[in-house]
């Protein structure tokens, strides 16, 4: 009998200890949120990115104009990490 006791005690304290918290939750009050003490970065101008969306904007065409496809393999270098090649030099002999 001492066991069926002890788990209604326990079953109280529980639901007591529940009760409290869902009354404490619902009573609190939310802070409204604080600005941010330091304004936001703006991020600098890419030169590449609008490279990209004029070649976007003229669809199958930019597949053959050399502007697009160097603007394309300095994109796909910055996106691998690799540095672009060396331009040749010419040698004025």
């Amino acid at each position: 009998m001492e066991g069926k006791n002890l788990a209604r005690i326990g079953a109280i304290v529980f639901v007591a200890f529940a009760i409290t918290a869902a009354v404490i939750e619902m009573t609190r009050k939310d802070e409204p949120g604080r600005p941010a003490s330091t304004p936001a970065l703006a991020p600098s101008a890419d030169p590449l990115r609008a490279d990209q969306r004029r070649c976007q904007q003229m669809g199958e065409a930019a597949a053959n104009d050399p502007e697009c496809l160097r603007v394309w393999a300095e994109t796909r270098d910055r996106f691998l990490g690799r540095t672009p090649p060396a331009a040749p030099q010419h040698n004025e002999d």
